[in-house]
């Protein structure tokens, strides 16, 4: 093969890699997107709990959806993280998101949030049973100390009922490494104290 037809050859070569790189990422970056807008579907519509705490509860002034609620430190792994009010793809993009309709934290029944494996809840499974969590917010400091830890199905909303104490809820989809949509979510429950 002469030096232009090795020319041609390492071209057209070079055409395919492109080619084939730019599928393989289009295909990963859909992947992603669909992982993102499941965690953010995976807690229920407002319609579909009958929360013991919320219906009296009236914050003032309120806080809007996508809007900064505070932070969340976890010391035992390094963790710190803004919490935003809600769990659409917006505010898990940016932080942690709180589920509109639990209660705030440090009140008496679960406070539940979510956020991305891949991202703010990277670390979640090094978390240990005994575990500090602290969440900031306007109206305080509370500190919750883990005590179970559940692998559970995607669908299971067992996870979010309403409690009798101040209780923190954290999910994120699990397996951690995993490519495309989880089938399973990693929940850590921690009781205020």
């Amino acid at each position: 093969m002469n030096l232009r037809g090795k020319g041609r050859a390492i071209a057209v070569l070079s055409i395919i890699a492109l080619i084939g790189g730019s599928a393989v990422t289009a295909y990963e970056g859909y992947e992603i997107h669909s992982a993102a807008v499941q965690q953010s579907r995976f807690l229920l519509p407002a319609a579909q709990v009958a929360w013991a705490a919320t219906a009296s509860v009236k914050l003032n002034p309120p806080i809007s959806t996508g809007e900064f609620l505070g932070t969340m430190k976890i010391p035992s792994i390094g963790k710190t993280a803004n919490i935003f009010q809600g769990t659409e793809t917006k505010e898990l993009t940016e932080g942690v998101g709180h589920y509109l309709q639990s209660v705030m934290p440090g009140m008496a029944d679960n406070s539940v949030f979510a956020g991305h494996r891949d991202t703010v809840f990277s670390n979640l499974g090094k978390v240990k049973l005994g575990a500090d969590i602290v969440i900031t917010t306007r109206d305080g400091t509370f500190k919750y100390k883990v005590d179970r830890i559940r692998i559970v199905d995607k669908n299971d909303r067992t996870v979010i009922v309403p409690t009798k104490v101040a209780t923190l809820t954290l999910s994120t989809c699990y397996p951690f490494i995993y490519i495309g949509a989880a089938p399973k979510r990693y929940i850590v429950i921690a009781t205020m104290i």
